[in-house]
């Protein structure tokens, strides 16, 4: 039913634009100047504002050129759909710039379509060095680059996003989502740089798209359900991971999550679900990683319910989160570190019916044994497991 609705969303767009012509509103025409210094925030929302109230498809042309572009919002509902097409080089102002959630919004538009093959440059080094969430959960995060709240029924494709001062690009409480061909780069050791980050959002995919950043590749937390990654590749970075879960009072449950197709390069961790030791309590089940390789990768299977990456810890309680129903199935390649598959679950709930299925991993040199490392796990292996499972 979801995949309906994008393909009749986007014969929708198409048949409209063939039958009555869309009309196209260039940012230029708006008072936007192409010097990479002027903001042309008011210029971009004018041309929004026109499209949006417009009745029937427009188009937001944003030409090839250099735009330098303030915090802003493009909000809906609008009374047509709306293709956002950057052809152009957007920066962020320089520096920090903090109390202020993201740079470039989209809220509550339905049938939008976001490509056009431009690039969003964060200018992440000029405030990275003001980042505090690393060290302490008592900061202001640095903008998010780009943010999706309550969109549905769109696509967000050929786009590219350098040096975010946050994450790449977000996606909460959206509905039926494409993103496509996206290209998202920081340095390794930037901080909080998250690719993709999907919250309290069900039928998202994301698919054909490279990831190279300092924080996890995607990142899939509470309330997400039926979301699909395929053909991603991702490193530098700290892989693919649900979570983190159970930190917050009110989370809601993960499920239905598919990883298939995937390259993890280089990576901290390949496939990983992590959770905090907190009394919070919610389910994460139904997912399934599948026909994945991991070159170099330090852990490439894990799972974390002691998670916390940085102090105050609270020990003195397990997780609350209940992981079940996890398959891994055709899994290969190379770890760089001798424990390649960790269940580290929680004493109080433990992880159930874990299934793991032709896991085949050598580490990086061929020095030394491959290892798996359980606690409070329950599960069952089939076929060929390198290293030995330890349940």
């Amino acid at each position: 039913m979801a995949l309906q609705i994008v393909f009749f969303s986007i014969f929708f767009f198409v048949s409209f634009t063939i039958a009555q012509g869309v009309r196209t509103l260039n940012v230029r025409n708006y008072g936007a100047i192409v010097d990479g210094r002027t903001d042309d925030k008011k210029a971009f929302l004018r041309a929004w504002n026109d499209a949006c109230y417009q009745n029937g498809g427009s188009i937001v042309y944003i030409p090839k050129g250099v735009y330098m572009v303030g915090s802003v919002e493009f909000a809906g509902p609008c009374r047509g759909p709306i293709m956002f097409l950057i052809s152009g080089d957007l920066k962020a102002p320089i520096g920090p710039y903090s109390n202020v959630e993201k740079w470039i919004g989209f809220q509550h538009v339905n049938n939008l379509i976001v490509k056009g093959g431009g690039t969003l440059d964060g200018q992440g080094p000029s405030a990275w060095p003001y980042n505090k969430c690393q060290k302490t959960n008592n900061c202001d995060p640095l903008p998010i680059s780009i943010k999706f709240d309550f969109v549905t029924n769109s696509r967000i494709e050929s786009i590219r996003s350098v040096n975010s001062k946050n994450v790449h690009l977000a996606i909460y409480g959206c509905n039926n989502v494409n993103v496509s061909k996206v290209d998202l780069l920081a340095p390794a050791d930037s901080p909080n740089t998250d690719g993709i980050k999907i919250s309290r959002s069900a039928d998202i995919r994301i698919t054909n798209s490279r990831i190279r950043t300092g924080d996890d590749c995607i990142a899939i937390i509470s309330g997400s359900s039926n979301i699909d990654v395929s053909y991603v590749y991702c490193g530098p970075g700290h892989g693919i991971s649900i979570g983190s879960l159970g930190k917050y009072k009110n989370e809601e449950n993960v499920n239905g999550v598919t990883v298939r197709k995937c390259t993890l390069n280089g990576t901290d961790n390949g496939v990983r679900i992590k959770s905090w030791e907190s009394p919070y309590a919610i389910t994460a089940s139904k997912f399934l990683f599948q026909d994945i390789f991991m070159e170099n990768v330090r852990n490439p299977i894990i799972v974390d319910q002691t998670y916390c990456p940085h102090s105050p810890c609270n020990q003195e309680t397990a997780s609350y989160v209940q992981i079940q129903d996890v398959t891994y199935r055709n899994i290969w390649g190379t770890s760089s570190s001798q424990v390649a598959v960790s269940f580290e679950c929680s004493k109080k709930f433990p992880c159930k019916n874990i299934v793991m299925t032709d896991v085949n991993l050598a580490i990086v040199g061929g020095e030394g044994p491959l290892k798996s490392s359980c606690s409070y796990v329950k599960g069952r292996s089939f076929g060929r497991q390198n290293p030995p499972p330890c349940f």
